[in-house]
């Protein structure tokens, strides 16, 4: 970190004589879930018209509500149980974001089953079949599954696949097991059962590092890891338990970011999430373009090249601009720093057109903290500050030069560990 260490009256400070300073929150830290599958129940039980998630297809938007997703997920449940999935067995999913996979991720959490979401260009690319392989064969599945059999064929035929159940939602080809087999499953006492023994320490799913300088490193993420850290953004920010909240997104969810952070802010607030299937590059801009104009949200979560690339277009198109800003209330970025320009102009078009700015914002986090750590939760941020420890969670800060200092973390949101990796394990905690 680089400047002065600064404090408001949601900040608690301890320095150290060795010039260490322990920083904590003041906010207290509100009812944490025992598990996915809670937020799901709620939801469905308190808004089950609502839409939960969508994905945008050929006929217009595939909308699922909140009660169809909670009978999917308990069908699916019982679906993987039948084909002799267990609490504990591992489930590799190679296709990036879909209702399907949004089904298969929360069955498999609702029985205790963790998901291994990978990078889909590890399938896609065949030059990055050897990391497809390292990954899988970490965590030895039991299952693995892939949106289409006939695009993902080649990943599918992996010697590491050999014996794995495979599942796809199209062009289910010989030795394939069809996804609509398992929606069409009758959840019975089993499933309930399973559900029962999911708790805070059970693993929902690994996710893997991107290993730029060495192997991937596979991250548990708890139940606790991941419904503590929505504890702490609804304690940060109430904004999203005050109201029915909208979000556009096309990022990975094999990241921490959209698969954790965003895809669970939905379901723990009872959100709606829209797929976005184009992306802030080449030709799929235009697609993205066209989904924010058709969605845009109440909250704009991205990365910011996404950023980027939404205020050229609201500066060509006015109509964009107004749907954008008309009912947004938080626009954060993570990922990166966004450039000083980016911010001024979303500041700019904000005041134009709602005459005042939403809330904007950023935080740091990391795979290991499920993701947030520290974020910036009042109005008055600027590009490049990250932001306060949440709730619940330290930050030491360690001097290593003039005005420059480490930044460790721990808390309840924080891993215990890699998965089967004890050396990296051990170089990546102090003896606090």
């Amino acid at each position: 970190m680089n400047g002065p260490v600064w404090l408001d009256h949601n900040v608690t400070r301890e320095d150290r004589d060795d010039g260490t300073i322990v920083l904590g929150s003041g906010l207290k830290l509100g009812p944490v879930a025992r598990n996915t599958g809670e937020w799901l129940h709620k939801w469905a039980a308190k808004a089950p018209d609502r839409v939960f998630i969508a994905e945008r297809n050929d006929g217009g938007w595939r909308e699922v509500t909140y009660g169809e997703m909670l009978a999917s997920v308990r069908a699916a449940a019982a679906g993987l149980t039948a084909l002799g999935i267990l609490p504990g067995d591992t489930i590799v999913i190679l296709s990036g974001p879909s209702v399907d996979h949004a089904i298969l991720a929360l069955a498999a959490q609702y029985i205790g089953a963790p998901i291994v979401p990978l990078a889909e260009q590890y399938s896609q690319i065949e030059a990055a079949h050897g990391r497809l392989e390292y990954c899988a064969g970490k965590v030895r599945p039991a299952m693995v599954y892939a949106a289409d059999g006939a695009s993902f064929a080649s990943a599918l035929a992996l010697p590491v696949f050999d014996g794995v159940t495979k599942v796809v939602s199209n062009n289910a080809q010989a030795g394939l097991t069809d996804f609509a087999s398992l929606l069409a499953a009758e959840p019975g006492s089993e499933v309930d059962e399973a559900y029962a023994q999911v708790g805070p320490q059970t693993v929902a799913k690994i996710l893997f590092t991107s290993g730029s300088t060495s192997d991937p490193k596979g991250v548990p993420q708890t139940q606790a890891m991941m419904c503590v850290n929505q504890a702490q953004y609804l304690s940060c920010l109430p904004i999203l338990g005050a109201k029915q909240h909208k979000m556009l997104d096309w990022l990975p969810w094999n990241h921490v970011f959209a698969g954790n952070s965003n895809f669970n802010m939905m379901l723990a607030n009872g959100g709606s999430l829209y797929l976005d299937d184009g992306k802030p590059v080449g030709p799929l801009a235009a697609r993205s373009i066209e989904n924010l104009a058709m969605h845009p949200g109440t909250l704009s979560f991205n990365v910011p090249v996404a950023h980027a690339m939404q205020v050229a277009a609201m500066g060509k198109d006015k109509e964009l601009r107004r749907r954008y800003f008309e009912n947004l209330d938080i626009f954060f970025y993570a990922g990166a720093s966004l450039p000083a320009e980016v911010w001024a102009a979303i500041e700019k078009m904000a005041v134009a057109e709602c005459g005042e700015m939403p809330m904007m914002m950023s935080s740091w986090g990391m795979t290991e903290t499920a993701p947030s750590a520290l974020i910036y939760h009042e109005k008055g941020a600027a590009s490049g500050m990250i932001g306060v420890p949440v709730p619940g969670l330290e930050a030491k800060l360690i001097p290593v030069g003039d005005n420059r200092y480490e930044l460790r973390v721990r808390g309840p949101n924080v891993f215990s560990g890699y998965f089967e990796d004890g050396k990296r394990t051990a170089e990546s905690f102090d003896e606090e």
